[in-house]
């Protein structure tokens, strides 16, 4: 990899651990991210514009280059991890689904943090696709947004959101709604389980008016641009899901070598071996996929059975490494001594990020049905 890739790299890593690492008990506590110290320490590494093409001001990484990257911001506080990830996974999706002038309008300013956006498609009364009730109706030179979303991800920052609303019966459509436009408003929902401070705030639209070039590509595609954001988003999950598991697995092999009871290490029983071995083989596996999955990607490859299945079985090894890692340090993890207990809630959000499993078994399947096949490694060396 190139020298400038390294140094942004190991710039981003001192930051996580040498100003974002040691804020963990604050955020745990007060359930709130400190702005003033993040923000400027995320624009100052380089970290809001990783995937944000060089030409609007990014570094442009490959997926190959972004996901260690992701991965080690999932060590630490999950708040700021959901916080990283939603930014520059949208900021990618612009870059790919944008117009020209969208781009221009937003991406310099989501490279240095100084814009940000957000993805609305989840609503409180529906599911997603055709059954939203979100609404954007034509009206001359503009759209008319009502509706509602929630659970909408870094909603106290952005300065921009990607809606998906219904333009017809059938239609769905994805529209760029600026945060200061009048009619629309954003309130706080209650705190969550893990990543905390992370804010998914609900959204209301009343007769909010943005002009015609709001809409991302034509009126209808919305559904292709969901399929297109989420499918890559999805990969990202499973990196976050990797960087939670290593980390559990770093610290219990470490809490192995000093817990001792009987006389020596709990490290030196079967039973605890066991466990750590078994954290192992899922760490290994997903890090494998992702290998896998990002080159395929950076290949020009559409992935969509593999980004499902990915997302998948990340959110299942981090489970199980995280169950693992607690019965690891058992009754001692449970308490906020070691990071374990937070290591533990924060990968839940990973059972919800891009879609619940069901939504991934059923994308995973209809691609197989209908004939996906897997092109992998062994093909590309035997080719």
């Amino acid at each position: 990899m190139s020298d400038a890739y390294l140094k942004l790299r190991a710039t981003i890593f001192a930051t996580i651990w040498d100003v974002l690492d040691p804020l963990e008990q604050q955020i745990e506590e007060t359930e709130k991210i400190p702005y003033d110290i993040v923000l400027p320490a995320l624009r100052e590494c380089g970290a809001f514009g990783l995937i944000v093409p060089q030409e609007y001001g990014g570094a442009g990484l490959s997926m190959v280059q972004y996901l260690p990257i992701l991965s080690e911001f999932a060590k630490i506080q999950g708040g700021i991890r959901a916080m990283v990830h939603v930014h520059n996974s949208f900021a990618h999706a612009l870059s790919e689904i944008g117009s020209e002038q969208q781009r221009k309008e937003i991406l310099p300013g989501a490279a240095t943090g100084e814009k940000s956006l957000a993805f609305a498609l989840t609503e409180p009364g529906n599911g997603t696709g055709a059954d939203l009730s979100t609404t954007a109706r034509r009206d001359g030179d503009e759209y008319v947004i009502n509706g509602r979303k929630w659970l909408i991800t870094n909603s106290d920052i952005a300065s921009h959101f990607l809606v998906f609303a219904k333009t017809s019966a059938k239609e769905v459509s994805a529209l760029i709604v600026p945060r200061d436009t009048p009619g629309f408003t954003i309130a706080p929902l209650p705190e969550t389980m893990g990543c905390k401070g992370a804010e998914h705030g609900e959204l209301t639209f009343q007769d909010v008016r943005v002009p015609a070039s709001a809409l991302v590509g034509a009126e209808g595609e919305g559904s292709a641009h969901l399929e297109r954001a989420l499918e890559i988003s999805r990969v990202f999950i499973a990196a976050s899901s990797l960087g939670t598991a290593a980390r559990a697995l770093e610290l219990s092999l470490k809490y192995a070598k000093e817990r001792v009871t009987f006389g020596k290490p709990i490290g030196q029983r079967q039973a605890i071996q066991r466990y750590l071995a078994e954290m192992a083989a899922d760490v290994y596996a997903l890090r494998g996929m992702l290998a896998d999955a990002a080159a395929k990607w950076d290949d020009g490859r559409r992935i969509p059975a593999e980004s499902s299945l990915l997302k998948q079985f990340g959110l299942e090894a981090v489970g199980r490494v995280t169950d693992r890692a607690l019965l690891v340090h058992g009754g001692i993890g449970y308490t906020r001594k070691y990071p374990i207990e937070r290591l533990y809630r924060d990968a839940r959000l990973n059972w919800l990020e891009e879609g619940t499993p069901t939504i991934q078994y059923m994308v995973a399947a209809r691609e197989l049905l209908n004939g996906y096949t897997f092109a992998d490694a062994f093909d590309r060396v035997a080719g």
